[in-house]
């Protein structure tokens, strides 16, 4: 298999991470207006499926290291097998958790909060099980990096028009979500082998576990994603036979095309883990925030006709992100 030969390589490959995940809600932007969240999650979970099966196929399968993806399948052991499963269980639910919580409380609000939880929660975990780096200087890059998230949310909060929504039923799905996307990569991790080039016997490669990962997210989907389809938090019910009746080829291409973003990011993470540490991997991939919000002010002009004084919380919040991401890159150096 293919995979990187120095920890330089591995934080370019996270930083890529930060920008996949940050960036694959573009594509339900773009049908939004004519397709409702639940159904578009479909196509989403096809394909992650289809790009981690493709990567092991490909990038996974050639190389001088390693096992191959198809032989590391085979001889994995079974709770490699139920611990990436699960992962792909667990992230799925938070992922439409978040989700719901922006549709109560709205952006400014949940997603703030819930991807905040889920990167001091899944910076500890993942550190705690395999201590990689200068935990001082990685968790003052994770605290800077939370600050930038507050001052997102205090920027989009002052923006004309935020939807009120339920606010405490959004906070707390909200609060759920990011614990649950704090808890799912390492699920992930806990099947993967610390060694690439000499994997442990029974545990996977990466490749492996992210396939794996991915039927989890696909197969749960039948009921996480049937449960908000049939009793949403909000909005109209969905059904299935509007996939097909109302779904275009080009609304499901572009539902597939978010999925292969986000699993490009979820794979080059977990391949990067090996030389960056599964805490800087993860910590560095959940700056995704401060990518959708570059997304939102310089592309999609969420803040234009914005109350004087924001366009000063939003310098501060890439200021904030930029510093704090730059300590955790550096903590695997001192």
């Amino acid at each position: 298999m293919i995979v990187p030969s120095s920890y330089l390589i591995s934080v370019l490959l996270c930083v890529i991470t930060m920008f996949c995940w940050g960036s694959w809600a573009n594509t339900q932007k773009l049908v939004s207006k004519s397709w409702p969240f639940p159904l578009f999650y479909w196509d989403y979970a096809l394909g992650i499926l289809i790009l981690t099966f493709l990567s092991g196929m490909t990038f996974g399968s050639y190389g001088e290291v390693g096992r191959s993806f198809l032989s590391d399948l085979q001889q994995g052991d079974l709770s490699s097998f139920v611990s990436a499963f699960i992962g792909g269980v667990v992230f799925n639910l938070a992922n439409l958790l978040i989700v719901a919580a922006i549709s109560l409380a709205g952006m400014a609000v949940a997603f703030p909060v819930g991807i905040g939880i889920a990167l001091v929660l899944g910076v500890i975990i993942n550190y705690m099980a395999a201590p990689v780096g200068n935990a001082t200087v990685l968790f003052t890059g994770v605290a800077m990096v939370t600050v930038a998230i507050i001052l997102d949310a205090v920027a989009y909060g002052k923006l004309p028009n935020q939807k009120a929504g339920s606010m405490k039923k959004g906070l707390l799905l909200s609060v759920f979500g990011g614990v649950l996307m704090g808890f799912f990569f390492r699920f992930v991790a806990a099947s993967v082998s610390n060694d690439f080039v000499n994997p442990t016997a029974g545990l996977f490669t990466p490749y492996s576990a992210v396939f794996i990962f991915s039927i989890g997210v696909f197969v749960s989907n039948f009921l996480w994603n049937s449960w908000f389809m049939y009793k949403p938090i909000d909005g109209e019910k969905s059904r299935y036979s509007e996939y097909f009746s109302l779904g275009s080829s080009r609304i499901h291409l572009i539902g597939i095309l978010g999925g292969v973003i986000w699993a490009i990011g979820m794979g080059l993470s977990m391949i990067a883990s090996e030389k960056a540490g599964f805490a800087i991997s993860y910590g560095l991939g959940q700056g995704a925030t401060m990518v959708a919000a570059a997304w939102g002010v310089f592309i999609w002009k969420e803040f234009k006709g914005a109350p004087k004084g924001v366009n000063l919380y939003i310098f501060l919040m890439f200021a904030f992100f930029i510093s704090g991401l730059a300590l955790i890159i550096a903590s695997r150096f001192v």
